[in-house]
């Protein structure tokens, strides 16, 4: 069973970072977005990016450990870019639940 990790990013500006998250990933992976979810195939692992309730989410998995870390790190380098005005650095990561639905 693949490993899951969620990050959750407090920001007013949730659905401008998903979609810019999206549209720059969309160049090189499969991805599929609006306003308030997308995913992206990145390729250590699947994510699936929410905005809601003044906050981004973001849902990675991967194969093992590693594949994790390349995944979450994907996602903090690229936020830390795109948010650096929030002074962002890293999402708050925690250990998420995945379901065959989401891993089939």
């Amino acid at each position: 069973m693949p490993l899951a990790q969620t990050g959750r990013f407090e920001t007013a500006h949730a659905s401008k970072y998903l979609q810019q998250l999206c549209k720059h990933f969309a160049h090189k992976v499969e991805v599929s977005f609006d306003s308030e979810t997308g995913t992206a195939a990145l390729p250590a692992g699947p994510a699936r990016l929410q905005a809601a309730d003044g906050a981004l989410t973001v849902t990675v998995t991967g194969a093992d450990a590693d594949a994790l870390d390349r995944a979450r790190h994907v996602i903090d380098s690229h936020l830390a870019r795109f948010a650096f005005r929030e002074g962002f650095e890293t999402m708050d990561w925690t250990a998420a639940q995945t379901t065959a639905a989401q891993t089939a």
